[in-house]
C-alpha cells in the first residue's frame, strides 16, 4: 500500500495550545493543531456496561511532554468527565466494581470512586508499579516491576560509580532506546479487605518467573495484555520467550504458559513436556533450518503473544505465528482447549490485530476480531465452525476492541486519516446487509475528544486507486487531496525516488 499525499502548508495560522482552547486561523490543518488534540487510550466498560473510563494525553510542545489523565462517561457518550487533576500523570484505569476505578499514580496503585472522590493509596511498593491486573476474585493483584539483570550487561564495580562505559558480553544488549539493565517480572501480591477497602500486601509476592532470567511482558512493546486470569482466579496465563543471548536474539520464538497459584507449577501450553528445541545457525536464515521444517512446525515455534481465557474458561485463545524468526510472519488465532490439550486455528486470509470473546449466551460467534484488509483495519466475528463474517467496511483503522459488559455490544475504538482515536460502540446484527456480504452494524461515536479542533479544520477528500505494477500485480494507493481541491488545477508533490524493488529470500 502507498500513501500520496497532495498539498500545501499554511504557516499563518494563529494557534493556543490547550485541550480546549485553540483557536485557529484558517481552517488548515497544522502541526500546532495536531499536537494540541487529545490522544485517547485505556478504554474499559464498567462490569453492569453503564459506563465507560478511558484515558487520554495531552502534550505540551513547549514543555516538551504528555500529561495523562482519567475521564469517564456513560455508556451512550453523555455526562464525560474528567476525575483527574493532579500534575502526576494517572494511567492505566480499571473498574474494580461498578462505581470504583483503579489506577496508577506516581508508580503507585490507586482507587478512586467513579466521581473522582474517595481517593486511596492500595499499594506501598516504592514507586516501582509497572502495570497491574486484578483477579476477578479480587483476592490477588499482578503487579509488573523491574528487577536488576546483569547476565548481558556487567554490573560495574562499585568503587567506580562515576564509570558511564558498559561490559557487554552477549546479545540481547539493547531493545530500540534503551540498553537490557533491568528487565520486567510479573509478581502475585495478596490483597486484603480493611473496611472493604482493598489493601495490597507488601510481603512475600510470588514471582511468576522467580529464578529465571528471562521477560514478562516481552519487549520491546509488551504490556499487561500479554498476561491474563483464569475466571477462577486459580491460575494465570502468560506470554514469555525463554531464550537469551543469541539464541534470544535470532529467535521470534514466544510461548503461552500457564502458571498455578496454588501449586507454583508451570506449564508450556505450545509445546510438549520433552520438546527439545532443534539447534540453530546464527549466521544464516532459519528459512531452511530444522526450526521451521514441517514436522516442528506443530510445536508454536513462532511469536504467540497476548492469552484471553473464554468466559467460562474452558478455553484460551492467543496471537499465533506458525514459522520461527519471522517477524511479519502472518498472525493467526488459536484456540486452545483446556481439557484435552487440542489448538485450532482461524483460517483467515490476513493478520488478526486484536480479538476479544463473545458472550457465552452468543451462539452465533465465538470471537471477534480486528484484521487488515486493502488497508483497512475492519471488524470481523469467527464461529465455532470457522466460519467469519464481516461486521465492518470503512475506510478506517479499528484499534481495539472488547465486550461493553451488556452482553450484545462492543466497545472499540476507531481511527483514520482524517480523523483522531475516538470511542464507538457496536452492535452486530443478525444478518448479512442487502447489498453486501458485511453484516448490518450498528456504530455509534459515543467519545468526541477533538471536535472543538476538527470543527475548525477542513479535511481534504480521501481516495483509493488500484495501479499495475511491473511484476503485473495491483497495487493499492491512497490519494489524500488537499482540502478545497479543485479538479483540473496542478499542485505540488514530494519528488517519488525510483528505487530497485529487491526482496531477500528469506522473506524477513
Amino acid at each position: 500500500m502507498v500513501l500520496m499525499t497532495i498539498g500545501t502548508t499554511n504557516a499563518q495560522n494563529d494557534v493556543n495550545i490547550g485541550k480546549s482552547n485553540i483557536k485557529l486561523g484558517s481552517r488548515m490543518m497544522t502541526p500546532e493543531a495536531l499536537w494540541a488534540m487529545g490522544r485517547i487510550g485505556g478504554v474499559e466498560a464498567s462490569p453492569d456496561g453503564r459506563q465507560i473510563v478511558f484515558q487520554v494525553g495531552y502534550y505540551s510542545v513547549k514543555a516538551n511532554k504528555s500529561h495523562q489523565v482519567i475521564c469517564v462517561m456513560d455508556a451512550d457518550g453523555k455526562n464525560r468527565r474528567q476525575l483527574t487533576t493532579s500534575s502526576k500523570n494517572e494511567t492505566d484505569p480499571t473498574w474494580l466494581d461498578n462505581e470504583t476505578i483503579a489506577y496508577i499514580s506516581g508508580g503507585e496503585i490507586w482507587s478512586m470512586k467513579a466521581d473522582g472522590s474517595d481517593r486511596k493509596q492500595l499499594s506501598k511498593l516504592d514507586g516501582k508499579v509497572e502495570g497491574f491486573k486484578f483477579s476477578p476474585d479480587q483476592s490477588k493483584v499482578i503487579i509488573l516491576q523491574s528487577i536488576p539483570f546483569h547476565e548481558i550487561i556487567k554490573q560495574n564495580p562499585d568503587d567506580l560509580p562515576k564509570a558511564t562505559g558498559r561490559h557487554v558480553t552477549d546479545l540481547m544488549y539493547r531493545h530500540w532506546d534503551h540498553y537490557v539493565e533491568s528487565i520486567q517480572h510479573p509478581f502475585v501480591y495478596e490483597v486484603s479487605l480493611n473496611n472493604q477497602n482493598p489493601i495490597i500486601q507488601s510481603t512475600t509476592p510470588i514471582d511468576i518467573l522467580d529464578g529465571e532470567p528471562y521477560e514478562c511482558p516481552m519487549e520491546p512493546f509488551g504490556g499487561i495484555e500479554q498476561l491474563a486470569w483464569s475466571p477462577d482466579s486459580k491460575t494465570i496465563v502468560y506470554t514469555c520467550r525463554k531464550k537469551t543471548g543469541v539464541d534470544y536474539a535470532i529467535s521470534t520464538d514466544s510461548d503461552i504458559y500457564l502458571y498455578n497459584i496454588g501449586t507454583r507449577k508451570t506449564t508450556n501450553l505450545c509445546k510438549p513436556d520433552d520438546y527439545k528445541a532443534p539447534f540453530c545457525d546464527p549466521t544464516k536464515t532459519l528459512k531452511h533450518q530444522a526450526v521451521n521444517a514441517p514436522e516442528n512446525l506443530k510445536n508454536n515455534v513462532g511469536y504467540d503473544q497476548n492469552p484471553q481465557f473464554s468466559p467460562d474458561g474452558k478455553y484460551i485463545a492467543w496471537l499465533s505465528m506458525k514459522r520461527d524468526g519471522y517477524e511479519a510472519d502472518l498472525n493467526r488465532l488459536c484456540v486452545y482447549e483446556m481439557a484435552t490439550g487440542t489448538k485450532r486455528y482461524i483460517d483467515w486470509k490476513s493478520d488478526v490485530e486484536s480479538f476479544c470473546w463473545a458472550p457465552q449466551k452468543d451462539k452465533s460467534a465465538l470471537l471477534y476480531f480486528l484484521s487488515v484488509w486493502h488497508g483497512c483495519n475492519n471488524m470481523y466475528s469467527v464461529n465455532w465452525k470457522g466460519e467469519v463474517k464481516q461486521l465492518t467496511e470503512t475506510w478506517d483503522d479499528w484499534t481495539s476492541l472488547q465486550l461493553a459488559n451488556d452482553g450484545k455490544r462492543i466497545l472499540a475504538t476507531r481511527q483514520s486519516l482524517s480523523a483522531p482515536t475516538d470511542i464507538y460502540m457496536v452492535t452486530p446484527g443478525d444478518g448479512k446487509s442487502k447489498k453486501t456480504d458485511v453484516i448490518e452494524t450498528n456504530i455509534q461515536q459515543i467519545s468526541f475528544e477533538n471536535k472543538h479542533i476538527l470543527d475548525q479544520l477542513t479535511f481534504g477528500t480521501i481516495r483509493q486507486a488500484w495501479v499495475p505494477t511491473t511484476d503485473g500485480q495491483q497495487m493499492l494507493v491512497w490519494i489524500v487531496l488537499p482540502a478545497n481541491y479543485e479538479e483540473g488545477k496542478k499542485y505540488p508533490t514530494l519528488p517519488v525516488l525510483e528505487l530497485p524493488l529487491e526482496l531477500p529470500d528469506d522473506g524477513c
